[in-house]
């Protein structure tokens, strides 16, 4: 798979500034709730960076291009919308600041 390049047409909404988080979720993983919450919590933090969660049983196309195996699976895309990191499960607040640092 190649270097995966993401606007706002495939996400639905708008790149952050500096940095977004995408967060492929599914309706009945309460881990994605929690993901949610951790990835809002650090968008509000650190200016720049937006959260945008797509639905991953509504977007299969976006899910099978990116290759997404489970979810949740949060991507850290740069300003540019390029992926940076990526991470299956439930991520620690800590771990997602530190992948940001890589995409700022």
């Amino acid at each position: 798979m190649g270097e995966m390049t993401f606007g706002a047409e495939q996400l639905g909404a708008e790149l952050g500034e500096r940095a977004t988080l995408v967060q492929f979720s599914s309706a009945f993983c309460a881990p994605c709730r929690a993901t949610r919450r951790v990835l809002g919590e650090v968008a509000a933090l650190v200016p720049g960076v937006s959260h945008i969660e797509i639905d991953a049983e509504a977007r299969l196309d976006l899910v099978r291009a990116v290759g997404v195996v489970k979810t949740p699976t949060v991507l850290v895309l740069d300003a540019h919308g390029r992926e940076v990191r990526r991470a299956a499960g439930q991520p620690r607040k800590a771990d997602v600041i530190a992948a940001l640092g890589e995409a700022v």
